[in-house]
């Protein structure tokens, strides 16, 4: 997954003002004790994490 279809999903599902202070500020253990940000820079998959993102929060399937 391109780093720009993540931050539109992101965006979508969050708002475009939230799912940047989301991704900078929302810890997950399944992340390693990491923010989206902090997991992206660390090498982590786009892909990945929105995996994550998606099952931390409960992200609907019609939005996966």
């Amino acid at each position: 997954m391109r780093l720009t279809v993540f931050w539109q999903r992101m965006a979508d599902h969050f708002g475009s003002g939230y799912s940047e202070t989301f991704a900078r500020d929302h810890v997950m253990s399944e992340l390693g004790g990491r923010t989206v940000h902090e997991a992206l820079a660390a090498g982590w998959d786009a892909k990945e994490v929105w995996q994550v993102v998606c099952s931390v929060m409960d992200v609907p399937r019609e939005r996966r």
